[in-house]
Formats: C-alpha cells, structure tokens, sequence
C-alpha cells in the first residue's frame, strides 16, 4: 500500500465505490442503470462482480481475491463485493512517468506481459467480426456523432473536421488491411482499457488491473488497438517515447508486421475516445475538461496526419539525384522504395547491378518493356497502399500517362498523392552519369539528353533542386509533403 499510504481511505466514481482498508481493497458497484451497464439489482451487480473477477485474473490472479458479501440485517440481501489485494501507490505506472523515473525496462516487460496475455486470449469469429473495417468504422462515426452532440466550445470545428476526414481516408482505402488482421488471428478478447493508472510496476513484475468488464464488444479488438491504448495514455503523460517502446516490443514478442499508419490509426482512434468523453464533462459543466479535449485531439491529430498513407513520386533525368532523394524520403516516412531500374531487371531476368546497356528505347528501354515495368511498378504500389504502407516510387516519370495512372491509384486507395521532380543543371548531370558506381541505371549522357528531349511536362509536378546537400534536398521534399 505504500509507506505514505493512509491506512484507510475512500473512493468514489459515478458507478461504484471503492474502499481501501489496509492492504485489502473492496469495490461496491452502485445500483444504477446507465443503458450500457445495468448495476440495478443485488443479482446483476453480484453477476457484475463475479465477471469483473473472472476477467481480470487473466492478468493478475494474484490482485483479484474473490466476491465477498457483506449485510447489516439477518435475512437481507447481501451486498457483492470485489476484494482485491491493494497496490502500492508509489508503484502506479502513471505516478512513475511523472516522477521521471527510469522505466524502459519496466515498460519492455509490460510489453512483453501484454503479449503474452495476448498469444492466449480468446479468439472466434464472433470476436472477428468486432475487428473489421466495418466495426471499427461503426465505433469512429458513433464517436464522432456522441462528440458532435455534446462539444460546445470544447473542440474546434476545424479540428474535428480534419480528424474525421483524416479517418475516413484511411479507412475507405484499407479494406485488404482490416482483413488481413482478421485472418491473422489479431483480433482477440482483450484488456480493453489499458491506462497507465491502472498499471503497477512492482519488484516482481507489472500487475494489470481493471479490464473494460461490463460490455464485451469493446474488449473485442485488435490486439494492437489494445495496447495502443496504453501508449496513446504514455504520450498524454509526456512519454511518448515510452509509447514507441511499449508497441516496438509488443511487435517483436508478437511478430506483428502492422504498418506504422496502423498503430498511429489506433493510437488516434483512443485519444478520440478520450476527447468524447472530455466534451461530454465540459458539457456537464468542468469547465477544465476542454483543455484534455484540446489535448486529447492534439494527439488525435498528430498521429492520423503522421499515420497518413502517400504514393510519392519522385522523378527527374538520369543523374538529377532522385535515386538518392527517393531513398532519403522512403527512410523518412517509413515507405516502402520501389525503383523502374530493380523492377525492370527483375522482369527481365536481369542482375539489378549487371549492366543491360541499349540505344535509347532499345533491349529492356524499349517501349513495350517500359511499360510493362510501369505496370508492375504501380500494381506493387497499389497492393502495399492497401495494407497500409506509404510508397516512393523512384523512377523517370516521363510520360504523362504512366503519372496520371499513379495519380488515379492514389485516388482509389484513398491515399495522399505527391508528384516531386529532381532537377539539376545539365552539366551537373552529365558529371554525374558519367563518375557513379554502384547503380541499378545504365543511362548515359547521350541517352539523358534524349530522355530530355522526349520528357512530357510536368506542371503538378513540385521540384526539387538537388545542387546541394543531399540533406536539403530531403528537407525541401518533406516540406512539400507537409504543404500539400
């Protein structure tokens, strides 16, 4: 219970009351119907208490004694109570983070604790069904309608409007995605409600305290969505790189290959959570509650911009340095880098580093293998889009056409579309084509001058001067991403 403990203390929420005596702690659940939980007989609350026992021993058996009865009256019914064995304050995962207290190799077994909860958690297909494109969907519109309802001053119209445009791109585009954890078995019958006070961090390991017990949909979920909870809490707190910590190892223990727009996606959908429920005490009148609203949607934002799917094109003549920039960005953004020069061998059975030197529009340059590459190119592109992952695709981008055709993928897979053109002085160029080592690219100086001659404009295209350091260059590209 901690040294500075009270011996004795009471708690009280809106739906139970909690005493603390001692090393012993016992909840009474308040006889009140609230539509999505019914506490109003002594049955219901005693089933209430027997399930809340039941869930949360999966995480700490050792913390959740049993259901005691208690009355002052022979013959009346008896009270339920949840007994439970008390933690220590001073080890609250919360309490811990403000302190500044070294944590990461708490949060590592934390992780790994929670992973472990999840390799054995129920799974079936009507848990499945809560982890679809469509249920997930269904929760983020019933949000935005309860925070709609209730936001007042609270939230700022601009603010709710991009998160919910933000949301529904990701969504509309990632069908193969959704599925995708379904048939991996990732959707399970989790915590539900992972939030760093209710996490204690004791010598022996974490104990993980209060599962979302009374309503079983909305602890059907993505096992990453579950943990996600608890890094989105972690950043709340000033953590945030305890958060990326927390879902790094959860990933290894689990071998999860979920994009990085994944986990932003989940992280934003419960700081959503957080600002519905802050808008709705505003609305019952704390006036403070419209500063975690504002905080809460900070975070919302931040992490579905950050989490945002993009097709990047980024092209230009042969020793412009868009081979170089491509690669800078993909690193950047996490993208996946796909390059005409590696995919044009491969279809042709070529080496990616052997030579496959030919006369312009000639051998595997010729127009048919050209575009046959392209094909295949944006085919790859529109497949990693769809599971979550952003592209850069590195390639010349001389025909308007093959453009328009990755500019309508972006469109389909509901994805940010980002057209870049590297630029350099002819001389540069020339230099350069003629001094690299170790390129996929066979072009010369006479066939860039003639792939020059033949390059249809490019207007939409935003350029980027690659003279200087490769680092500016990069800088220059991310903040067209940011503009745009």
């Amino acid at each position: 219970m901690g040294e500075d403990a009270p011996f004795a203390a009471v708690r009280e929420t809106h739906i139970g009351v909690v005493f603390l005596v001692g090393d012993r702690v016992y909840k009474l659940k308040k006889p009140v119907n609230m539509g999505f939980l019914d506490f109003s007989t002594v049955e219901r609350r005693r089933a209430a208490c027997r399930r809340e026992v039941e869930l949360n021993r999966r995480l700490a058996p050792d913390v959740y004694l049993g259901v005691a009865e208690l009355s002052d009256v022979d013959g009346a019914p008896r009270e339920p109570l949840v007994v439970m064995r008390r933690m220590p304050d001073d080890r609250r995962l919360s309490t811990l983070v403000r302190s500044g207290a070294p944590l990461a190799d708490h949060i590592a077994t934390l992780a790994r604790t929670v992973a472990a909860f999840h390799t054995t958690a129920a799974r079936g297909s009507d848990i499945d069904a809560e982890g679809t494109r469509e249920a997930l969907t269904s929760r983020w519109e019933a949000s935005f309608a309860q925070a709609e309802a209730v936001r007042g001053d609270a939230l700022d119209a601009k603010v709710l409007a991009e998160i919910e445009t933000l949301n529904r791109d990701f969504l509309a585009g990632r069908e193969p995605l959704f599925r995708s954890r379904v048939d991996g078995g990732r959707i399970l019958d989790g915590h539900g409600d992972l939030l760093a006070d209710d996490i204690f961090l004791l010598d022996d390991g974490p104990r993980v305290l209060d599962c979302l017990e009374f309503d079983d949909e909305l602890r059907r979920l993505d096992g990453l969505d579950d943990i996600a909870f608890l890094a989105m809490d972690l950043e709340r707190l000033g953590a945030p790189d305890l958060g990326e910590l927390l879902l790094d190892r959860y990933a290894e223990h689990t071998a999860d290959p979920a994009p990085t727009a994944l986990r932003d996606h989940y992280i934003a959908y419960r700081a959503f959570v957080r600002v519905k429920v802050a808008c709705l005490r505003h609305a019952q009148g704390d006036r403070d509650a419209a500063l975690d609203a504002a905080a809460y949607a900070d975070i919302a934002v931040r992490h579905l911009r950050h989490g945002q799917v993009r097709l990047v094109l980024v092209g230009g003549l042969p020793g412009s340095g868009k081979t170089t920039v491509a690669g800078l960005l993909a690193d950047e953004l996490g993208a996946v880098l796909l390059s005409s020069d590696r995919v044009r061998k491969e279809l042709a059975g070529v080496d990616p580093l052997a030579h496959a030197r030919a006369g312009y529009r000639h051998g595997i340059y010729a127009p048919e293998h050209t575009e046959r590459t392209y094909g295949e190119l944006l085919r790859r592109a529109g497949e990693l889009l769809a599971r979550g992952e952003s592209v850069v695709l590195d390639a010349s981008w001389m025909d308007a056409g093959a453009r328009e055709t990755a500019r309508r993928l972006a469109a389909d897979t509901h994805s940010a579309f980002h057209p870049l053109r590297c630029v350099i002085p002819p001389d540069v160029a020339d230099r350069r084509t003629r001094t690299r080592t170790g390129s996929m690219s066979d072009a010369d100086p006479a066939i860039a001058a003639a792939m020059a001659a033949d390059t249809a404009p490019w207007p939409n295209a935003t350029t980027i001067r690659t003279t200087g350091r490769p680092e500016e260059a990069l800088a220059a590209a991310m903040r067209a991403l940011e503009a745009s």
